[in-house]
């Protein structure tokens, strides 16, 4: 075994977006010992990707908003596998963890009176994101990376963990390198937090940077713990699709919260042709009601472009394969109408959308000001995760946290936009808080000189292959069956031909080689990130497979309809003691009748 460093930690969180950060400043207020380990550099996580808002229950846009409200929204549009406590702790506290962002620092929009000003976004029944222009993730990572470095906390920029360590059935730390150098390090911790952001690297067309390879999920499937809700994968609707250098890039919710609509190439309004039944009451009947709730009318019911992402994709699928689709396999998503409607609607177009209007003028040559935008669906967002206590967010491992995109239980069958971030500072300041408990009432796990060998010596294998396939090659394989066969519209047939795949690229993973050394080598990286691919990639499929009908963001050809008797249990992924993966129906809690009080009054 070589040598390494060793360091030793109370609570190590591992990812550096909003979630880690957050965990890591309640922790380290706790008096604990933190690190965070980053695999990119810190303030290039994915959360600064994300434009829309913070949803959070303020009232300051719509006084009729509540915590009630948004509750009942979130479960709406999680189709009822939600976590009902998680969907109420984060509906009540979410207001406060706002306010304390802005307490440090985060400048948000204002109303004409001050008031944080909050937009209309997807699914959600009063304007309800706490936004900064379409800029919002930016913000939040800028604010909790300035307000975390004043704490003392040791940060380790570009590392990636390639295990958990383990004293028994407790957590143990972590062992990983340095990206930049290839030296390994040994991280103990009485307590881990799992905060790594999702899995979208598993697909060709994502919104997601290139960190998302369902490091946590692998890790904490490895490590013993139990994950839920892995068939559901949201495809955002409206990601770029042309040029294709660009596509998947992501066009924010806000487009359309600000008046944007979809047409089809007949310049059609398409949404209007299929609204749930669970959302006519809600759904505006003309354009003209639409146009009136995205400028504040508080008598007008929201435009169909502002309904679940789940549905909007669909819709976008059904337009292009029936052949109304855009030049180029998408539709179009307008802003530039609204010129008809209000003075100057360039410069406002620029104001509340700067991100948007250069990202289409410097990577498309296209100024959303003068033409409509072509949109397509986008890999964007995993709802399933690593199963957690609501109130702690601890997995089934002790010691062992997850919060953010990492975790699971929020959402249920599907996002609401804006849900995201607000669940990265409810949870992850709860993920700190009880890791910190942990880890003051734990002392320091006995690290295992086999397994970390046996784990360097995995981390170097492909060293030992020479001449062996290179990693690009494999990863490329993965994403483009996992994009054919296991997508927005899935059927049994593909989804087992998924499966052999899957097992034939574990096959030509384990002959991967890499040439040259540790320092500086993005193939082995790519070498390492691909086991954690797979293995995330048979949870979708086999989660899948197993959920016989169609709910949130989880569609089958073959069960095209929603079947009550599933709507009561989650399925949860283990691994088993011979190393097989393992899917398990669980049941989901009762709910209490005050809550279900409060979703028969807001339907």
């Amino acid at each position: 075994m070589t040598e390494h460093v060793s360091h030793e930690h109370d609570v190590l969180v591992i990812g550096a977006g909003g979630a880690g950060l957050r965990a890591a400043a309640e922790a380290a207020a706790a008096g604990v010992k933190v690190a965070v380990i980053s695999k990119s550099l810190l303030g290039k996580a994915h959360t600064v990707m994300a434009e829309g808002g913070i949803a959070a229950a303020l009232a300051n846009v719509d006084e009729r908003d509540t915590w009630c409200v948004h509750f009942a929204d979130t479960m709406r549009g999680g189709q009822y596998l939600n976590s009902w406590r998680m969907a109420e702790l984060h509906a009540k506290e979410a207001p406060a963890c706002v306010r304390e962002l802005e307490a440090w620092g985060a400048v948000f929009d204002r109303t004409l009176d001050g008031r944080i000003l909050q937009r209309n976004f997807g699914g959600h029944r009063y304007p309800r994101l706490a936004h900064v222009g379409d800029r919002t993730g930016l913000e939040m990572i800028r604010t909790l990376q300035d307000h975390d470095i004043h704490l003392g906390i040791d940060v380790f920029m570009e590392y990636t963990i390639v295990t958990l360590l383990k004293d028994g059935d407790r957590i143990a730390g972590a062992f990983g390198y340095e990206r930049e150098r290839g030296r390994f390090h040994v991280f103990r911790a009485k307590a881990v937090v799992l905060a790594t952001g999702g899995i979208g690297r598993a697909y060709k067309i994502t919104s997601n940077s290139w960190e998302y390879t369902g490091d946590g999920h692998a890790l904490a499937y490895h490590a013993g713990a139990g994950l839920m809700d892995m068939e559901f994968v949201q495809f955002h609707p409206t990601g770029m699709i042309w040029p294709p250098s660009v596509r998947g890039i992501l066009v924010t919710e806000g487009v359309r919260g600000e008046g944007g609509v979809l047409r089809n190439k007949d310049g059609h309004r398409f949404m209007f042709d299929d609204i749930p039944t669970a959302y006519v009451n809600q759904t505006a009947d003309t354009e003209e009601e639409g146009w009136r709730y995205t400028q504040g009318d508080k008598n007008a019911r929201r435009p169909p472009e502002l309904l679940t992402r789940d549905h909007v994709a669909r819709c976008i699928r059904r337009e292009v394969k029936e052949g109304r689709g855009s030049p180029h396999g998408g539709v179009f998503l307008d802003i530039a109408w609204i010129k008809e409607r209000i003075p100057n609607a360039s410069e406002h177009i620029k104001r509340k959308l700067p991100s948007m209007y250069h990202q289409f003028k410097q990577l498309a040559d296209i100024d959303i000001t003068q033409v409509p935008m072509e949109v397509g669906p986008t890999t964007h967002y995993m709802m399933g995760g690593v199963r957690v206590d609501p109130d702690s967010q601890m997995s089934e491992v002790p010691g062992l946290f997850a919060a953010g995109e990492c975790g699971a239980g929020l959402h249920g069958a599907n996002r609401l936009g804006g849900n995201s971030l607000s669940d990265l500072l409810v949870f992850g300041k709860r993920a700190g808080q009880y890791a910190a408990n942990y880890a003051k009432e734990h002392s320091l796990g006995a690290i295992d000189a086999d397994e970390l060998e046996s784990a360097e010596k995995r981390a170097l294998a492909p060293f030992e292959r020479d001449g062996g396939e290179g990693p690009y090659a494999v990863q490329y394989a993965l994403q483009e069956m996992m994009q054919d066969l296991v997508g927005i519209v899935r059927q049994e047939k593909e989804m087992l031909e998924a499966l052999e795949r899957i097992q034939e690229l574990k096959v030509r993973e384990e002959r991967v080689g890499v040439n040259g050394n540790r320092e500086y080598n993005p193939g082995w990286h790519t070498a390492i990130d691909l086991n954690n691919l797979l293995t995330v990639s048979e949870m979708v499929t086999k989660a899948a497979l197993e959920r016989k009908e169609s709910r949130g963001a989880h569609f089958r050809d073959d069960y095209p309809k929603k079947d009550d008797k599933f709507g009561t249990f989650n399925i949860v992924i283990r691994k088993g003691a011979g190393g097989e993966m393992q899917v398990r129906r669980e049941p989901i809690p009762e709910m209490p009748q005050a809550l279900k009080q409060i979703i028969e009054e807001m339907k």
